[in-house]
């Protein structure tokens, strides 16, 4: 098995408003792009989130070669307990996921 980040040029994650996140997964080419789209598992991927895969939104771009999941944000952009303000640090979760 390879890691999503091993198998991508890119994995980014950032902030889609205070109350949503969104990673985008740049694959570079088309054969990676539908390599990982067939393995990339949405529940493996909320799971890995700690979210509900009901909550998930996935959009397999092909014409940009991109993966996008948006999914709420565990605590409000902000907050006192959010932890990421930016929502940069859950590309690092995905990246590093076995697929």
């Amino acid at each position: 098995m390879s890691s999503l980040g091993e198998m991508v040029q890119k994995v980014r994650s950032k902030n889609a408003g205070p109350f949503w996140l969104t990673i985008d997964i740049f694959c570079g080419t088309d054969a990676a792009f539908e390599d990982v789209r067939q393995r990339l598992d949405t529940g493996k991927v909320a799971a890995r989130l700690g979210a509900n895969s009901q909550d998930l939104k996935r959009f397999d771009i092909a014409s940009l070669n991109v993966i996008k999941i948006s999914l709420p944000r565990p605590t409000v952009q902000g907050a006192v307990d959010d932890r990421d303000m930016h929502g940069a640090s859950w590309a690092a979760l995905i990246s590093e996921m076995d697929i």
